[in-house]
């Protein structure tokens, strides 16, 4: 944190919230679509960001973390919907993931079009336009990871055989102690580190 300004940290902060709030509203959006109103009668189709921050997730955790280990490791609060009230089953639940993640990508994109058509030069993390393009790729990549209950999982969860869909639901309450250990451990960090170093080579 020394290394930083206080101006980068708030841009960070920023570029966070409105990455995460945009994602998490996109979720409910989606599963509004596919017929499910759980999300909007808990208030959650919205682009309010008190709605969708989570004081543990969201707030604490980052912060020890990122004391604890030197790196944040955060989420906003999960959006909710039941299955049983979307359109087309699995496939249903697989959209409502996806359209997350790629919400991100999608804002990456545009980020890194605005950043090339008005002949800025952007390094990434040096400027806003920069560091909301590197989030923005980051929690797409990382919210791809095909682990529950990250988005990627329902995606696979859709289209996997039965045996990988149970061994699925068996690992599911444990899945976010395991992504955080294999996050430390440092299993995670050359596939993610060279992912999205592809997408953001892709992008600027």
């Amino acid at each position: 944190m020394g290394n930083y300004s206080i101006s980068y940290i708030l841009i960070v902060i920023v570029c966070i919230l409105i990455s995460l709030v945009i994602h998490e509203f996109m979720h409910a959006y989606a599963g509004y679509k596919l017929g499910d109103r759980t999300a909007h009668e808990q208030g959650r189709l919205t682009l309010n960001p008190l709605s969708h921050i989570d004081p543990v997730m969201t707030l604490l955790l980052p912060v020890a973390t990122l004391l604890i280990f030197g790196a944040p490791i955060l989420a906003a609060k999960p959006v909710p919907f039941d299955p049983r009230n979307v359109k087309y089953d699995e496939f249903g639940a697989a959209l409502i993931a996806a359209v997350g993640p790629f919400t991100n990508l999608v804002l990456a994109f545009l980020a890194a079009m605005v950043a090339r058509f008005s002949g800025l030069n952007i390094e990434a993390g040096a400027t806003f336009l920069g560091i909301f393009i590197v989030i923005n790729v980051a929690i797409f990549v990382f919210n791809m990871i095909p682990i529950p209950p990250l988005d990627g999982s329902r995606v696979l969860y859709a289209f996997a055989p039965e045996p990988v869909q149970r061994f699925m639901e068996n690992i599911e309450p444990f899945g976010f102690f395991i992504i955080i250990l294999l996050v430390i451990s440092g299993g995670l960090s050359g596939v993610l580190v060279n992912i999205n170093t592809f997408v953001l080579n892709l992008l600027v």
